[in-house]
């Protein structure tokens, strides 16, 4: 059965768990963003951003993050879930809602009563309790869908 850590627990150091991430969400000039972000992630307490890892054994095979704003102008909301990310054929299996139903879980120990994200996928967040409630918009100006989950 595949566990859940922070990333900052990773056996494979923050240069492990940044490339993971940056290589599923990242693009060509934009390591030292991720690498940063996640080496001075919160481990615990109240803080933000958290980022976590789904390991099996020793291979990270999914992702996400707990994150103050995903990019999106809607900044009066929070936390939000990033990047959300099962390896292909570790997909099937409800692991994609395990790491959001762990992120609720940490989001909610920190008081908060709202989850939110931004995606284009149509259907998938919808089967896990998500419920569209507006758009906002992205950096380039695109609108973007906010989802929002009741904690």
């Amino acid at each position: 059965m595949p566990v859940i850590i922070n990333m900052r627990e990773y056996a494979g150091g923050i240069d492990g768990a940044a490339g993971y991430y940056h290589g599923r969400w990242g693009g060509e000039n934009n390591y030292a963003f991720f690498r940063d972000a996640i080496a001075h992630s919160s481990q615990g307490g109240g803080g933000l951003p958290r980022f976590y890892a789904m390991l099996r054994g020793e291979r990270i095979i999914g992702c996400c993050g707990l994150v103050v704003n995903d990019f999106i102008s809607r900044h009066d909301l929070c936390p939000w879930l990033a990047g959300l990310y099962v390896e292909p054929e570790e997909r099937g299996a409800a692991l994609g809602n395990r790491l959001m139903e762990h992120a609720a879980g940490e989001a909610a120990s920190m008081g908060y009563s709202r989850l939110y994200l931004t995606t284009d996928h149509e259907g998938f967040y919808e089967r896990y309790g998500w419920e569209r409630i507006e758009d906002g918009y992205d950096p380039s100006g695109a609108p973007a869908r906010i989802y929002v989950k009741r904690l």
